[in-house]
């Protein structure tokens, strides 16, 4: 994984300071994360060991879909709500280096140290002259618009029911883009789609995954999530005591945008099947979801299409 600016350095010299053994807190953080709990009383290292990685592979990937569905979307400011260290950020600048402005509102006190720690580190003049803020999502009214707001594994730790309306909150804060990141979990699923009906009737478009502004066509026990792979580091390899050099982080996302985006075709939303008769797709588009079979004899699709996967959108046509 590789983080910009000097923030390796930083990240491994912070690790080397505190000191000892994250593998006994790692195992229970990322099990407590996945059902969205607080971040209060999180063991820091444990966290920036186990969960950085993870959770800034997760927002670099979905910021640079947003990128490439969103062409000509080329923001200044950012607010990353539930900041943590800093995650967000670091993806957001990953993706769009001319990011000169970005506020990181953190309600947990030992967070916002560690960003800051991490901003004057980092050797990026937008991360040393961040503002970090102590606060949450539900005391954003009033706040200054940004061009893009990011809120990554934050609704996750309040209740189902408010989703809504806090996704709300946060896109009167957007100029242009809301960003929701949540686990790849039911529960998490039910957030975002909670956000992503409040925000089609608040008159926000959809830029991803989904390729429409239709009802969401996932019932019954299925959601829509994703998974992105994660190469571990020694250290994150060591926190997790794991002997395989990467892992697969399950999300969930929701990106809404004030202008239309360049939609596909469709967004794979299953892994896709290769037998020798060709490749078959679980397909979201046009507020249905179908299986889609594209036969090997069929040569020029085929070979477009063959490499297509999880998470992918379907070209045009």
């Amino acid at each position: 994984m590789r983080y910009p600016g000097q923030l390796n350095e930083a990240v491994a010299a912070w690790l080397d300071e505190q000191g000892g053994s994250v593998r006994a807190g790692a195992a229970a953080m990322t099990a407590r994360y996945g059902k969205g709990a607080s971040s209060s009383g999180i063991d820091l290292a444990a966290y920036v060991a186990a969960r950085l990685p993870a959770t800034h592979a997760v927002n670099l990937r979905v910021l640079g879909e947003v990128a490439g569905l969103l062409p000509d979307f080329a923001p200044q400011g950012l607010r990353d709500v539930g900041a943590g260290p800093g995650t967000a950020g670091w993806a957001a600048l990953g993706v769009w280096p001319e990011i000169a402005q970005i506020e990181q509102v953190e309600a947990s006190a030992p967070f916002r140290e560690l960003a800051g720690h991490f901003n004057n580190a980092s050797g990026l003049s937008a991360l040393a002259e961040a503002a970090v803020v102590a606060g949450d999502l539900r005391a954003l009214a009033g706040a200054e618009p940004r061009d893009l707001v990011v809120a990554s594994y934050v609704l996750a730790e309040l209740p189902e029911a408010e989703a809504g309306e806090l996704a709300l909150r946060l896109w009167q804060g957007a100029k242009e883009v809301l960003v929701l990141v949540e686990p790849g979990s039911p529960q998490g699923f039910a957030r975002i789609r909670r956000a992503r009906d409040a925000l089609i009737k608040a008159g926000g478009h959809v830029a991803g995954p989904c390729t429409h502004d239709l009802a969401c066509p996932i019932t019954g026990a299925d959601w829509c999530h994703f998974k992105e792979r994660v190469q571990r580091s020694r250290a994150h390899m060591h926190a997790k005591g794991a002997s395989v050099p990467f892992e697969d982080e399950p999300y969930s996302w929701l990106a809404v945008a004030r202008m239309r985006a360049v939609r596909g075709a469709g967004r794979i939303i299953g892994p896709a099947a290769h037998t020798k008769a060709g490749l078959s797709l679980r397909v979201c588009a046009d507020g249905s979801i179908a299986e889609r079979h594209i036969a090997s004899r069929d040569k020029a699709t085929y070979k477009r299409l063959r490499k297509m996967a999880w998470g992918d959108s379907l070209p045009i046509g």
